[in-house]
């Protein structure tokens, strides 16, 4: 079930060149990865966010497939409302029934975790075969890096400045996987860009059950977190590595961590590749740094027991 890189070379390119995303941009190389993994035929619907107007300038188009955006808070109610339609054509005899489309949305933390969360919500609930992704860069990056809920504490935006009243975001990101995990729907996972073999296996496994799924994919933004571009994907490694991101999945209710760290590295590893978490290192701030060490090991030790140690060791 796992593709090899030697299978994914030999898929058409998903994301032609061109598009206007910034270089060592995440979310093209999550993108690109997904659709390389998926299934064909697909569809893709996009809410609004860097991956929609950088990738659609008009009149062109970087999407080699039928793909649609319609708003920033409805990519899942698209997405569920033309499998619905794709769904009541076979009934009607107008498509073959042995027909077998896959349905993919994406969108970003802000068009997720806030402003579309209800259309998320109502489209697990409601059970369309569809996979969501969210490239998790944790900030309304597209319209001037702004705080979302998925933003971490401590984290420099444009509207949690760090100052001598604020220190950063001063509210912890909301666990939006933990939400979906409560659905119950088939599959749910988290995964980083920096881990292409974890990435398409997931998206497979997702794209396999017979009803939605979902996959929360940290996507570091070079741009908002302040790093080099050529740092993508050690950044997003770290990000495992640290246990900031942990690996896992749900599937069918069942917790299992799809990578364990052999040895956990400190969060300061993380956090010192990033200009959004400088402030942190200076003096005075010694206390929230261990604040944020002490909240990620209280969660890994949470998941830990939630997925019975069930893990490889890389």
């Amino acid at each position: 079930m796992m593709p090899s890189l030697k299978e994914l070379s030999k898929e058409k390119e998903p994301l032609s060149g061109g598009h206007r995303l910034c270089a060592g941009c995440g979310a093209s190389i999550v993108a690109r990865q997904v659709l390389l993994a998926a299934p064909k035929p697909l569809v893709v619907t996009c809410a609004t966010g860097c991956l929609e107007v950088a990738t659609t300038i008009f009149p062109y188009t970087a999407w080699e497939m039928p793909w649609m955006h319609s708003a920033f808070e409805n990519s899942a109610a698209t997405c569920s409302g033309i499998e619905s339609a794709y769904q009541s054509l076979k009934k009607q005899g107008t498509l073959p029934v042995d027909t077998k489309v896959n349905f993919i949305a994406f969108g970003g933390d802000g068009g997720t975790y806030d402003i579309g969360l209800q259309s998320l919500s109502g489209a697990m609930e409601r059970g369309h075969r569809m996979l969501y992704v969210c490239y998790n860069n944790q900030a309304y990056m597209n319209t001037g890096i702004q705080r979302s809920s998925a933003t971490p504490k401590g984290g420099f935006t444009t509207t949690s400045p760090v100052g001598k009243v604020n220190p950063g975001k001063e509210q912890s990101r909301k666990d939006l996987t933990a939400i979906v995990v409560a659905h119950n729907i088939p599959y749910v996972a988290q995964a980083v860009a920096g881990d292409w073999r974890d990435l398409t296996t997931k998206v497979q496994k997702a794209l396999s059950k017979d009803g939605p799924s979902f996959i929360n994919i940290l996507t570091p933004c070079r741009l908002g977190w302040g790093y080099a571009p050529e740092l993508t994907l050690q950044i997003g490694r770290l990000a495992a590595e640290t246990c900031f991101w942990p690996l896992y999945e749900v599937e069918e209710g069942v917790y299992k961590l799809t990578s364990k760290p052999k040895e956990k590295k400190p969060i300061i590893e993380l956090l010192k590749l990033q200009s959004r978490f400088k402030h942190l290192f200076k003096k005075g701030n010694e206390a929230l740094l261990a604040e944020i060490q002490e909240d990620v090991d209280k969660k890994w030790k949470k998941l830990l027991s939630l997925c019975d140690n069930r893990a490889e060791t890389k």
